[in-house]
């Protein structure tokens, strides 16, 4: 069964949508934020159980004030390709306050090269915005490059984070 709620952020009303797993909890398969490109939309027969979201609720809450630096959310699985796995893998390391470039990500997937742009691709694909830090990784000049959500989004999230470098 596919569940959703609704969680106000600085970043606007995050859209979190998820899958019940065997031992009652909730598996998140989406977050997504307003205006976002490729964004869930709620579909008919799709509940709507706040409840069942409140711990991921209460950590994103952690996060936005700056208490939380690493987020314990059990994901759903079977979202992307086997590439597009490997690549959001990869964000999943990427420490808070910290940045990489696609270039660095491309290194670790083992797809350097002309992998950069399959890289960038598979992150902007990435549903998991905010928890699967895409907004971490940046261009190899320190450009904050394309997010999902607006360049703008990703400039508040590294600034939150302390990992916003002007050049």
């Amino acid at each position: 069964m596919t569940m959703y709620a609704t969680v106000d952020s600085p970043l606007g009303e995050l859209l979190l949508v998820g899958e019940g797993t065997a031992d009652g909890g909730i598996a998140l398969a989406s977050l997504s934020l307003p205006g976002q490109k490729g964004a869930a939309v709620v579909e008919d027969g799709w509940v709507h159980a706040p409840d069942a979201f409140a711990g991921v609720a209460a950590q994103l809450r952690e996060y936005f004030e700056g208490r939380l630096t690493r987020f314990d959310i059990v994901y759903a699985d079977g979202a992307g390709t086997e590439f597009q796995r490997r690549v959001w893998a990869a964000l999943d390391t990427v420490p808070y306050g910290e940045t990489v470039s696609y270039g660095q990500i491309a290194e670790r997937v083992g797809a350097s090269g002309a992998g950069v742009r399959a890289v960038g691709t598979a992150i902007g694909r990435n549903p998991l915005l905010v928890v699967r830090p895409c907004h971490r990784v940046i261009g190899a000049d320190g450009a904050l490059r394309g997010y999902a959500a607006g360049v703008e989004r990703k400039e508040r999230l590294l600034g939150l984070e302390g990992a916003l470098v002007v050049r």
